[in-house]
């Protein structure tokens, strides 16, 4: 799916994933530290209350005194429970509304758990009072979270709105960023675009490119190199070719109208074709002969090379040439075996070329010998 997305699209939705991912991260993390502030703040509260108990506790000598003192310091705090007993498991003073409190093997061990799908929290005391020999008093003070689950559940859905919107916007910087920083590729696209056979000299500019990108600019810019030769080679050969053909051409064309205008005996008729194709002849040996030039400027490459007989082609050509041969009665021969590795195509083409001028200069019963 990623290999049909654009590069811009690409990095937009990379950077939107991390800075997805980066944002909800701190915000799991803020979250725990809140949550974790208020427990610690719970516990504080907590503990507070409790010494306050226990200085109540070391003042007072007779237990209705007592009781008056902690109604008196501990009723008017909302959503604060507290409980007192003595070594009897008697309850001095207890809170209103007091719920029951899990049992604890440790002392001053913070407590958590759910009434009603109400969190509390509390600690759990064991106190010694000197003013009331024997009088070892079990304090328990509890707490009412749900004012802090409200706050949290609070934050905890304005952070997911801000995380969304926050991801959101970065995505949209992603995308412009990303954009900006392809704004370079797109200007050698146009540039690229623009290059035609008419103006084939354009070149990417190496200094107005980013460093990542300046390798890439040197590529094409030797690309435009090659190309700019290649193209010049073809038109050199396009015109060398049109150079050499236009005087045989306007040659034969000039005899055949001359020839054509008036009537002549068959004899004339006869040396007429024979030069015209001497002479056409020799056009088919310049086209070969220009094809093959070209075609080794691009290489060898081109060449198809393979291990065959000698004597085989050698033979294949002298019987071609063996009709005209008898009509000149020259006699021809070959001598020796041998192996060649090399393009097939361009021995017959060279052998054929000596065989053909040995044809045109080799005297009436004369020998041509290919050895």
């Amino acid at each position: 799916m990623l290999q049909h997305l654009s590069l811009t699209a690409r990095l937009t939705l990379f950077f939107t994933i991390m800075a997805g991912v980066v944002v909800f991260g701190v915000g799991l993390l803020f979250m725990h530290e809140a949550d974790q502030h208020f427990i610690d703040l719970d516990r504080m509260t907590l503990l507070d209350k409790q010494h306050l108990i226990e200085e109540i506790l070391k003042d007072t000598a007779s237990p209705k005194d007592l009781r008056w003192r902690l109604r008196e310091a501990l009723s008017h705090h909302h959503g604060l429970f507290s409980q007192v007993k003595d070594p009897s498991s008697a309850i001095i003073f207890e809170s209103k509304d007091f719920i029951s409190v899990p049992k604890t093997s440790e002392d001053n061990t913070l407590l958590t758990w759910k009434n009603e799908g109400i969190e509390f929290r509390a600690i759990r005391s064991q106190f010694l009072s000197v003013t009331m020999p024997a009088s070892a008093f079990e304090i328990t003070v509890a707490l009412d979270t749900q004012h802090h689950q409200h706050f949290l559940n609070d934050l905890q859905r304005s952070f997911a709105i801000y995380a969304v919107l926050a991801t959101l916007i970065s995505g949209l910087l992603g995308w412009w960023a990303a954009h900006q920083g392809m704004a370079p590729l797109r200007a050698m696209k146009l540039r690229a675009a623009g290059v035609s056979g008419q103006q084939l000299d354009a070149r990417m500019p190496i200094a107005a490119v980013p460093v990542e990108m300046a390798d890439l600019a040197r590529a094409l810019n030797k690309m435009f190199d090659r190309l700019q030769e290649d193209f010049r080679r073809l038109s050199e050969f396009s015109s060398d070719l049109a150079h050499e053909l236009r005087t045989p051409i306007s040659n034969l064309l000039t005899q055949t109208e001359v020839t054509l205008n008036s009537e002549r005996e068959g004899a004339v008729y006869r040396d007429i074709l024979a030069s015209n194709t001497e002479e056409l002849q020799r056009l088919s040996r310049m086209v070969s002969d220009m094809l093959f030039l070209a075609k080794t400027e691009q290489g060898s490459d081109l060449l198809h090379k393979e291990q065959f007989s000698a004597a085989k082609e050698v033979q294949a050509l002298l019987d071609f040439y063996e009709v005209v041969a008898e009509e000149q009665d020259i006699h021809l021969s070959s001598q020796g075996e041998g192996s060649l590795f090399c393009d097939r195509l361009m021995f017959r083409r060279a052998l054929s070329n000596l065989l053909s001028n040995a044809l045109r200069h080799t005297p009436t019963n004369g020998d041509v010998v290919v050895d």
